[in-house]
């Protein structure tokens, strides 16, 4: 007699619990095997357990809010199982869209005036200038035809990796993440072509020439591909 296989198998880590959910069968079918496998008295908890955070694996299966409802009440009716995180190794199209904004660039051609605060997804390229008491922010990186005056802001959504770009620099501060660099009344001296990253060294915000940031971004690429 053949085996039935299992469509949700658990497996413990020291942070929790992993369910590897079968992705070729019905909802219907993962659902069933899942309460029978959570009815064990193996997984039946007394009242002082401490909580256990379940990770779901997916794999190529997508989840609709309510399939998402339906699995959590199953697993938390376990009262010390919680469920932490999910993981598919596929993405909607909402999402598919939101990746794509994200590293795509953005072109401007305007002047961003005093008290107007521009935001953006993915990189921006600005052809025109910032005036000072502009802000001009973005998700990704920050590439300025014109001048810099006022206020910009990459990687506001916590890309450490993003760069700020100007054919003149002159601004009143700069922010890459939660890092920044205020200049008040200060002036950078040979403001033409200049770029700001974070050192990932130092961890500090490094003010430099546009060339020396590309030579520093290709090291950096060529150390990676070394390394793999």
């Amino acid at each position: 007699m053949s085996q039935v296989k299992s469509l949700v198998t658990i497996k413990g880590t020291k942070d929790g619990l992993i369910f590897l959910l079968d992705d070729r069968c019905s909802f219907d079918q993962l659902i069933e095997d899942l309460r029978e496998k959570l009815s064990s008295d193996y997984y039946k908890s007394e009242k002082n357990d401490p909580i256990v955070y379940v990770q779901i694996d997916l794999g190529n299966r997508l989840l609709t809010i309510s399939d998402q409802e339906t699995i959590e009440s199953i697993i938390t009716s376990n009262s010390h199982l919680r469920v932490h995180h999910y993981h598919s190794n596929v993405v909607t199209v909402e999402k598919a869209k939101a990746m794509q904004e994200e590293v795509q660039t953005a072109t401007l051609t305007r002047m961003i005036r005093s008290g107007q605060i521009v935001k953006m997804k993915g990189n921006v390229l600005l052809i025109g200038d910032v005036n000072p008491g502009g802000c001009l922010m973005a998700t990704g990186n920050i590439y300025i035809m014109g001048a810099l005056k006022g206020k910009a802001h990459a990687g506001y959504n916590g890309d450490t990796s993003a760069f700020i770009c100007a054919s003149h620099m002159s601004p009143t501060s700069l922010h890459i993440h939660e890092h920044m660099l205020h200049f008040a009344d200060e002036t950078i001296e040979d403001a033409e072509m200049q770029a700001v990253f974070i050192d990932s060294t130092s961890g500090e915000m490094t003010l430099t020439k546009v060339q020396r940031l590309f030579d520093v971004e290709s090291r950096g690429l060529k150390e990676a591909e070394a390394v793999s």
